[in-house]
C-alpha cells in the first residue's frame, strides 16, 4: 500500500500520539487539566485586529483559536492563532509573562486552542500581532495536524475528516459561507413576496411527489414501515388546499439512488407553491432568485463552473422541449401524429426507451432530449412542456394534452430547478396514479404511489397554482464553481472505511 502523504509515518505517528498524551497527563497531575475550561470571553477577531489595526494598536484584547504554528527563539516565540476569521500573529517573551506560564506555553502543540491575552502592537517587521501576556491553554489537540506544506489534499479524506479539511484548509470555508448566504438570500427573496415558510413531515405511509426510490424505515410502536420523504410537494399541496397560499419550505430530501458528483442520497430543496399562479411565475422567480444571488454574493452575472462561463444575466431562454429536440438532432416531434412514427424516428438516432416505459409519442419525446439535448445545454435555459408520462402531478397543456405546462432549467448539462403548472383535478391525478401503479407493476420502483389522502384533498378544491422545487445543493456548486456536491454539502455520504 503506497504511503500516504497527508500523516507522518506510521510509527512517527504512534510516537505523536504518546507524547501528545503523555504532554496532557503531566498538565491534569499538575492541576492544570485543559479540558476543565468552560468559557473564554474574547473581546476580538483576527480580522477586527488586522481591519482596524491603527485604531487598536495599543489596546488591551482577549482572543482565542488554534495554534496553526510555531517559531521559537530561547526567550522569544512566535505563533500564528487561527480563528473563524483568518489567522493573526501572536508574539511571547518571557520577559513579559509568569516564567512558568511561558515555559508551559512553550510546550504546546500546534493543533491545541489556546486564549491570548495582550496588546495589538506591530513587530519590527511591520508584522501586525498581539504582545502576548497570559496564554491559557483551552483544550489540548491529541491528534497531528497534517503536516504543512501538504495539507488535507485527498479529496476522500477530506470529506470524511471535514472536521480537519476546515482546520487546514481555510478556503474550503468559502463554500458554505456561499452556502448559508445563499440560503439566507433566498428567504429574503421568498418572504418578501409573502411567501410562508413552513415544515411538513420527514416520515410518511406513502412515497410521492417525484419519480425517485425512497429509503425505508420502521416505526417500532405503530409496527409500520415507513417512508423517508422524495419530496415535500404532496404535504405543501395540501396547504394550499388549506387557503394559505404561498408557502414554502427549504429541507432535507432523501432519496435511494445512485452516487455521483451531482447526486448525494440526502441532498437540500426548496419548494415552493402559490396559488393563483402558473409555471410562467415560477420561471421568474427560479431567475429572479439564482440571478439576484451571484449579483449579491458575487457581484457579478459572469460565474465559471464545470469548465464553462455562465451568464446569468436575468432574461434566460426559454424553450419547449419538442424546439430543442428539433434544433438539437433534427427529429420535428410537432410533425409526428403517432406512437409508432414517434418510437421510429428515435430509433433511427440511437436513442432507446427504459424497459419500464410505454412506447408512446411523450415517451419517446423525452428519452430523445433526455439522451441527446440534456448535455448540450450550458447557459440558463428553461426547458418547457414536457410530455404527460414524465409528469403525473402537472396539468396538460390546453393546446396540445399530450404534454403538460412544466419546466425544468438546466444550466451546464446541470437540472437547477423543476417546476409545474400543478395539476388540481382531483380525477385526472387518479388516473396518473394509477398509470404510475402500472408502471411500479411493470418493475419501475421510482414511479409515484397512490397517494388516496391527497386525492382527497384535491377533491375540496384546490385553486389553480404553479409549485417550483429548486436544488440548493446544485445552486451552491454553480455560485462556488464547484465540479462535486461534496464540496458544497459539509458531510456528504460515504461508504464505511471498513
Amino acid at each position: 500500500m503506497a504511503e500516504q502523504k497527508n500523516v507522518p509515518q506510521q510509527e512517527d505517528l504512534s510516537e505523536i500520539l504518546k507524547v501528545r498524551r503523555e504532554k496532557l497527563a503531566v498538565l491534569q497531575a499538575a492541576g492544570q487539566d485543559p479540558f476543565v475550561h468552560t468559557k473564554y470571553e474574547c473581546t476580538t477577531n483576527t480580522t477586527t485586529v488586522k481591519e482596524n489595526f491603527d485604531a487598536m494598536e495599543g489596546q488591551a484584547v482577549k482572543i482565542a483559536g488554534r495554534l496553526m504554528s510555531k517559531r521559537g527563539m530561547g526567550k522569544v516565540s512566535f505563533c500564528d492563532l487561527q480563528d473563524r476569521y483568518g489567522r493573526l500573529q501572536i508574539y511571547a517573551r518571557r520577559d513579559d509573562m509568569d516564567e512558568e506560564a511561558y515555559n508551559r506555553f512553550k510546550k504546546y502543540d500546534i493543533g491545541d486552542i489556546v486564549g491570548v491575552e495582550g496588546t495589538v502592537f506591530r513587530t519590527q517587521r511591520g508584522e501586525m500581532s498581539i504582545h502576548a501576556t497570559e496564554i491559557t491553554l483551552l483544550s489540548k489537540s491529541l491528534q497531528p495536524l497534517p503536516e504543512k506544506f501538504h495539507g488535507l489534499q485527498d479529496r476522500e479524506l477530506r470529506y470524511r475528516q471535514r472536521y480537519v479539511d476546515l482546520i487546514v484548509n481555510p478556503e474550503v470555508r468559502r463554500n458554505f459561507e456561499i452556502r448559508s448566504k445563499f440560503i439566507k438570500h433566498m428567504r429574503n427573496y421568498l418572504d418578501n413576496m409573502d411567501y410562508m415558510e413552513v415544515e411538513t413531515p420527514v416520515l410518511g405511509t406513502v412515497s410521492a411527489g417525484a419519480a425517485a426510490r425512497p429509503f425505508i424505515t420502521h416505526h417500532n410502536t405503530l409496527d409500520l414501515d415507513m417512508f423517508m420523504r422524495i419530496a415535500t410537494e404532496l404535504p405543501l399541496k395540501r396547504l394550499i388546499v388549506g387557503g394559505m397560499e404561498r408557502v414554502y419550505e427549504i429541507g432535507r430530501i432523501f432519496r435511494n439512488e445512485g452516487m455521483d458528483t451531482k447526486h448525494n442520497p440526502e441532498f437540500t430543496s426548496v419548494e415552493l407553491y402559490q396559488a393563483y399562479a402558473d409555471f410562467h411565475d415560477m420561471m421568474d422567480i427560479a431567475e429572479g432568485i439564482i440571478a439576484s444571488a451571484a449579483k449579491e454574493l458575487l457581484g457579478s452575472y459572469q460565474v465559471e463552473w464545470l469548465g464553462e462561463t455562465v451568464d446569468l444575466t436575468p432574461g434566460w431562454e426559454r424553450l419547449s422541449m419538442v424546439d430543442a429536440v428539433k434544433k438539437y438532432t433534427g427529429v420535428d416531434f410537432d410533425a409526428i401524429s403517432d406512437d409508432a412514427e414517434a418510437i421510429a424516428a428515435v430509433k433511427a438516432i440511437g436513442v432507446e426507451l427504459a424497459d419500464s416505459a410505454e412506447p408512446t409519442w411523450g415517451n419517446a419525446l423525452y428519452a430523445t432530449f433526455d439522451q441527446r439535448v440534456e448535455e448540450k445545454l450550458i447557459q440558463p435555459t428553461f426547458i418547457t412542456m414536457y410530455p404527460v408520462e414524465v409528469s403525473p402531478l402537472t396539468k396538460r397543456s390546453p393546446q396540445d394534452p399530450r404534454l403538460t405546462e412544466r419546466f425544468e432549467l438546466f444550466i451546464c448539462h446541470s437540472e437547477l430547478a423543476n417546476a409545474y403548472s400543478e395539476l388540481n383535478d382531483p380525477i385526472d391525478q387518479l388516473s396518473r396514479f394509477e398509470k404510475q401503479a402500472e408502471q411500479r407493476a411493470r418493475g419501475d420502483e421510482e414511479a409515484e404511489m397512490l397517494d388516496e389522502d391527497f386525492i382527497h384533498a384535491l377533491e375540496y378544491g384546490m385553486p389553480p397554482t404553479g409549485g417550483m422545487g429548486i436544488g440548493i445543493d446544485r445552486c451552491v456548486m454553480l455560485l462556488t464553481g464547484s465540479d462535486s456536491i461534496r464540496e458544497v454539502i459539509l458531510f456528504p455520504t460515504m461508504r464505511p472505511v471498513d
